[in-house]
């Protein structure tokens, strides 16, 4: 078998004193070091046996046209800043993150600095309803927060610990960032649907109410990949929680408008043991 040697990396651009970005074999990937950029120029050449922390490549054409344009318009510091996010967020998680949050994450830091400088907060309406879902993930985001708060000697709002966290559980399910926030959305919308059917108001940090977030949030996985629920409770629960069952039907009708795909009536039946905690806060 032919040997073949792996040549130096080329810089191309030093994002700070720890991020850089190089060509290897004319691959370019980004290598995070504490101190590799110090004193580095673009041109410079650096060892391939140089110890790095990580190296990250970005395969995906699309992908990468978009992070090449998104460091061609960003101040070097944030996109290197937010590369050491990211590789915080991979240690925190240990595992690999899909690519895409090399655009993502930086392009949203980057323009939430923006608004940040020009006094232009944007509210999260999700917020309660991120931490309450993602709660690993939520918390590493308050860490990314945290580095960039005193990198930048800036102070950030708490919503944007939210808006981070979303981008985090994307970056772990293929990049989907869109559905992440669909469902978000749909988690809220039920939850505001169950508060004016029955006139009540559902305190955000309640164990009731984490609980059936969380029971939404698989249930639309097992909806997604089609592996229904066994209920065998499912004859006893609508003849003595028939209430409570009725408005779990109009509950899956929610989901099922959203997902187009059928809520079976096992499912159902658990939601309305929800509906039924809930019923209760409204006869108090």
């Amino acid at each position: 078998m032919k040997n073949l040697s792996i040549s130096n990396y080329r810089v191309i651009k030093v994002f700070n004193n720890n991020v850089l970005l190089v060509k290897q074999n004319d691959v370019e990937k980004i290598l995070f070091y504490k101190g590799i950029g110090f004193g580095k120029h673009t041109g410079d050449i650096i060892p391939s046996e140089t110890k790095v922390d990580k190296i990250f490549v970005i395969e995906n054409k699309d992908n990468y046209k978009n992070f090449k344009e998104l460091i061609s318009r960003t101040d070097s510091n944030i996109v290197g800043l937010c590369e050491e996010v990211i590789s915080m967020i991979s240690d925190s998680l240990g595992e690999q993150l899909n690519e895409k949050i090399h655009v993502s994450l930086t392009d949203h830091i980057s323009y939430t600095i923006i608004r940040l400088m020009n006094n232009d907060e944007i509210e999260n309406p999700f917020l309660v309803e991120t931490e309450t879902l993602y709660k690993k993930e939520f918390e590493i985001a308050r860490k990314a927060v945290s580095m960039l708060e005193n990198r930048l000697n800036i102070t950030i709002p708490d919503g944007e610990i939210g808006f981070i966290t979303l981008h985090i559980h994307s970056a772990r399910n293929q990049g989907k960032l869109s559905n992440t926030l669909k469902y978000t959305f749909l988690c809220n919308t039920i939850i505001e649907f169950v508060e004016d059917e029955l006139d009540i108001e559902i305190d955000r940090q309640s164990l009731d109410y984490a609980r059936f977030l969380t029971h939404i949030r698989f249930a639309i996985e097992r909806i997604l990949n089609d592996t229904p629920i066994k209920n065998d409770l499912l004859p006893t629960i609508k003849k003595q929680y028939a209430a409570s069952y009725k408005l779990a039907e109009k509950v899956s009708k929610i989901i099922e408008d959203e997902l187009y795909l059928k809520v079976v009536e096992d499912e159902t039946a658990y939601i309305s043991i929800h509906m039924e905690k809930f019923m209760n806060l409204s006869n108090k």
